[in-house]
C-alpha cells in the first residue's frame, strides 16, 4: 500500500509540477516578501499567461509562446503597479480590479471559449522528449528544473543589483527610500511587472505541460503560491537570500507532493478543493504554531527551574 502511495512515479510528478508551480511562489516571493504588497491579480494573471501561449504555440511556435506570455504578465503587472503608484488605489483593491478585469480579457485572448486544446500541438516539452531521448520519461522534469533554476539564478542576481537593492529597501522602508532620491513608485513598477512574467511564465510552461488551458486554472493560485512560500520559510528559514529563494522551490514541491499522495488515497475530486484548503491552512498557521509550542516548551522550562529551586529552599528550611 505505502509502496504505490510514495511511488518513484508520484515523486516524479510532483516535482515537475512543482517546478512549474514555483515560479508563481517565486513572483509572490517578489511582490509579498520583498516588496509587501499583497498582489491578488495573481490568479488572473496565470490565466493570462496560459491563454496567451496556448494561442501562440498554436501557430506552431511553443518557445515563443513563453516569451508572449511573460510580455502579457508585464503587461498585467504594469497595470496593477499603475493603479496603485498614479491613481493612489490600494494594492489590495487594485489587484481586485485587475483580476476582475482579466477575466474577459481572458476569455477574449481564448476566443470567447472557456477552454483551448494543444492536444495535436507541438510544446517545449515534446521538443525537449526528441532533443533529450536519452533521459527517458525524465525529460520534463529536467526541462521544468532548468526553466526554474535559470529563474532563481536571475531573481538572486537582480536583488544583488543596485535596482534590486532599491526593490528590497522600497518594501523595507518607501519613506527612506524616497528620502534617497529614489522613486518607489518606480521600483514598485518593475517589481510588479518582474512578478507579473513570473506568473505568467508558470501559467505558459501548465499550459503546455497539460497541453490544455481553461478559464479557471488558475483559481486559487495565490493562496496555493502563498502556502509553497510560508511551507520554504517555515522549513528552511530566512537567513539568506539563496536558502529564501531555495526555500520556494522546496515548499512549492513538497505542496505538490502532499496534494499527489492525497490523490493516492483516493480522494473524491470534489474534495480536492477541501484538501488543497487544509493544506493551505495548515501552511500558513505553522508560524503561529511554531511560536506557540516554543513558548509552551519554555513556560515548561521555567515551571521546572521554579519548583527545583523552591523546593530545595523548601527543604533547606525545613
Amino acid at each position: 500500500m505505502l509502496a504505490s502511495i510514495f511511488s518513484l512515479n508520484v515523486l516524479q510528478t510532483a516535482l515537475e509540477l512543482g517546478c512549474i508551480y514555483a515560479l508563481v511562489a517565486l513572483a509572490l516571493f517578489l511582490s509579498y516578501s520583498i516588496l509587501n504588497i499583497a498582489d491578488l491579480s495573481t490568479d488572473g494573471c496565470f490565466t493570462l499567461g496560459c491563454a496567451v501561449c496556448c494561442q501562440v504555440a498554436l501557430t506552431g511556435h511553443p518557445v515563443l509562446a513563453l516569451f508572449a506570455a511573460m510580455a502579457a504578465g508585464v503587461c498585467s503587472g504594469f497595470v496593477t503597479a499603475f493603479l496603485q503608484t498614479r491613481l493612489g488605489v490600494e494594492s489590495i483593491m487594485a489587484g481586485i480590479i485587475v483580476n476582475t478585469g482579466l477575466y474577459t480579457i481572458n476569455l477574449a485572448v481564448m476566443g470567447f471559449s472557456s477552454n483551448i486544446s494543444l492536444v495535436k500541438t507541438d510544446t517545449v516539452f515534446s521538443l525537449a522528449k526528441e532533443a533529450l531521448s536519452f533521459m527517458g520519461g525524465w525529460h520534463i522534469l529536467l526541462l521544468a528544473a532548468l526553466v526554474i533554476l535559470a529563474a532563481g539564478g536571475a531573481m538572486l542576481w537582480f536583488l544583488g543589483t543596485r535596482l534590486g537593492l532599491s526593490i528590497r529597501a522600497t518594501g523595507d522602508n518607501a519613506a527612506m527610500v524616497r528620502a534617497s532620491s529614489i522613486d518607489p513608485a518606480y521600483t514598485i513598477t518593475v517589481g510588479l511587472c518582474i512578478s507579473g512574467s513570473l506568473t505568467a511564465l508558470s501559467g505558459g510552461l501548465l499550459a503546455q505541460y497539460q497541453k490544455s488551458c481553461d478559464i479557471n486554472v488558475g483559481t486559487g493560485m495565490v493562496t496555493i503560491a502563498l502556502a509553497s512560500l510560508i511551507i520554504g520559510e517555515t522549513i528552511l528559514g530566512k537567513r539568506s537570500m539563496p536558502r529564501r529563494v531555495l526555500g520556494v522551490v522546496f515548499g512549492s514541491c513538497l505542496y505538490r507532493f502532499i496534494v499527489a499522495v492525497a490523490l493516492r488515497f483516493n480522494v473524491p475530486a470534489a474534495a480536492m478543493k477541501l484538501v488543497s484548503a487544509l493544506i493551505v491552512a495548515v501552511a500558513i498557521s505553522m508560524p503561529a504554531i511554531r511560536k506557540r509550542i516554543a513558548f509552551e516548551k519554555r513556560k515548561q522550562e521555567a515551571r521546572l527551574r521554579h519548583a527545583e529551586t523552591y523546593g530545595t529552599s523548601g527543604k533547606e528550611g525545613a
